[in-house]
């Protein structure tokens, strides 16, 4: 069986692209269930978040099993294959497995270091159970790679003081309104992203923030993990009336289209009002149209980069620390998944020395008579029996099991099952 990974991230694919080919959760289910229902794709998990979505698939046919998944997204996603190709990655094998670690160990992000991307493996993890897509591979490749996540997070100091998406969003608005404490600030949306955007925002300096959510009690709860901070909450039927009456404006709810976009603020603002909007979504929850209004400048998840870059360097050195952990993970699960091309012939040779054993024993037994001796001696010569079987099965095994090249592998098996003439070899790719 092999191990692919498909997907493109904030390195290959600008927000514009990665907004059409993001998977909310509730469209997971359905998007697992059609990818299996591929020939070729046997397991599947969805990774989606504001700066990557990848599908990792386990399948038979490697070549197969990508073509499948990247037909799939540029259905999903209505892009063309010329289109969509020129933003892909696709890794195989051992560098998905890799990849994967570097992901959930915050390697990969936008933000070196981020931890919220552990969280969002885990969700995809759960996720791929409850919709049946994680098989006996994908199931232990992510749960490994959530414990290479932690790991990187508790053995090395890469996420202290490390930025997330809301921080640097913040740390954007800091450098384009210096006098940031005296705006009016509005957050739409209330989850995850806002938490952390209030948590840095006030870490700076007592803003005058307002909360709108689709749900007043959620955005309630929040303004409430910030007791003393005089949050305002409100739903998003307020939402104009609250953008109009704000000086800076971030935007972080799941929408799948824009929420704002230049007719609605060109109906309500007042031509001469300055509007900054910091969009942090993706999707995105503001239309790039808005930037045609003079009085209104717009931001979104690309334009962090500049601010991320300033905190990357020195965190670079604690990256390097973490990779060594990560080359540890990897021989742990490659040791593992190697383990699966042997079971049929470990299982054939066990099977066979052990029907021999039991045979030669009862026909020892036999001639030996029912007057021979005490149970303790029948099961001293029972124990002896095993032990020699044990033994002698003990070091092809292990040569077996110490190949790490496929294809040295794939002869030795052969090798094994010639010379105990055991069952012949199942017709399928090893590796």
């Amino acid at each position: 069986m092999n191990i692919a990974v498909v997907g493109l991230s904030h390195k290959t694919a600008p927000v514009e692209v990665r907004e059409k080919l993001s998977i909310p959760t509730p469209q997971t289910a359905e998007a697992i269930a059609q990818l299996l229902s591929y020939p070729h794709i046997d397991e599947v998990s969805i990774l989606s978040t504001c700066n990557r979505l990848e599908i990792h698939i386990v399948t038979e046919q490697a070549d197969q099993g990508v073509r499948e998944v990247i037909q799939f997204l540029s259905d999903h996603g209505k892009v063309a294959l010329p289109e969509l190709r020129e933003h892909l990655f696709i890794l195989l094998h051992q560098d998905a497995v890799i990849h994967l670690f570097r992901v959930a160990a915050g390697l990969d992000s936008l933000v070196l270091g981020e931890g919220q991307i552990l969280a969002q493996v885990k969700h995809a993890h759960k996720l791929g159970q409850q919709h049946k897509g994680v098989g006996r591979v994908l199931n232990r490749l992510l749960k490994q790679a959530i414990t290479t996540g932690k790991r990187v997070r508790t053995e090395t100091s890469i996420g202290t003081g490390a930025v997330s998406i809301s921080s640097a969003a913040a740390e954007l608005a800091k450098l384009k309104k210096p006098d940031l404490e005296a705006c009016r600030i509005s957050i739409l949306g209330a989850g995850k992203m806002a938490r952390l955007l209030v948590q840095h925002l006030l870490s700076k300096d007592s803003c005058q923030i307002t909360i709108l959510n689709r749900s007043i009690a959620r955005a309630d709860e929040l303004a409430a993990q910030f007791d003393g901070a005089g949050i305002q909450t409100g739903t998003l039927d307020l939402m104009m009336e609250t953008v109009c009456a704000s000086d800076v404006v971030f935007t972080c709810t799941s929408a799948t289209e824009p929420i704002l976009d230049k007719a609605r603020l060109e109906a309500a603002l007042v031509p001469s009002q300055a509007l900054m909007l910091f969009d942090i979504s993706v999707p995105r929850n503001v239309h790039t149209d808005v930037n045609a209004l003079d009085n209104v400048q717009a931001f979104n998840v690309d334009d962090l980069k500049a601010v991320v870059a300033q905190n990357q360097e020195s965190r670079r050195q604690m990256a390097m620390e973490a990779e060594v952990l990560l080359e540890e993970e990897l021989d742990a699960f490659m040791d593992w998944w190697r383990s699966l091309d042997t079971v049929f012939t470990i299982s054939s040779l066990r099977s066979k020395v052990e029907s021999i054993r039991e045979q030669e024993l009862e026909k020892a037994l036999s001639r030996l008579g029912e007057e021979f001796g005490s149970k303790k001696q029948r099961d001293v010569i029972e124990a002896l029996t095993r032990g020699i079987v044990n033994k002698i099965q003990h070091d092809p095994l292990e040569l077996l099991l110490a190949h790490s090249d496929i294809d040295t592998r794939k002869q030795a098996m052969t090798t094994l099952h010639t010379l105990f003439d055991l069952e012949p070899l199942p017709n399928e790719k090893f590796g």
